[in-house]
């Protein structure tokens, strides 16, 4: 599927993902908030950036469980729990904040 992000075409999977990671930019990641219907606060780069860092430093997005343990000891408790990520990323927040990060799918994502 073809974006046109500010006059620049971005290639996704049928699921949303960046089919080059090359391609993300911050544009690019409100573009697809945009398409949820969600607008992109502190909270949200901040897990969006952590995203990113981890699959630089990793070469894989975190699953759900692995997101939940690093926020946590970046940020503090409330970052590491469930409701507080659903709240923010409401499609699933490996998922949705992976996309938005230009990060492949998260292993074990349904």
């Amino acid at each position: 599927m073809e974006l046109n992000v500010n006059g620049r075409i971005v290639e996704t999977d049928p699921e949303g993902y960046l089919v080059n990671l090359e391609d993300w930019s911050d544009e690019v990641a409100e573009y697809l908030a945009g398409q949820d219907k969600l607008e992109l606060g502190e909270n949200h780069w901040k897990i969006i950036n952590y995203m990113r860092e981890y699959f630089h430093e990793y070469g894989t997005a975190p699953n759900l469980r692995f997101l939940q343990k690093g926020l946590k000891e970046e940020f503090g408790d409330e970052w590491g729990e469930k409701k507080f990520l659903f709240d923010l990323f409401p499609f699933g927040p490996a998922k949705q904040a992976g996309r938005y990060a230009g990060t492949p799918k998260p292993t074990g994502c349904v």
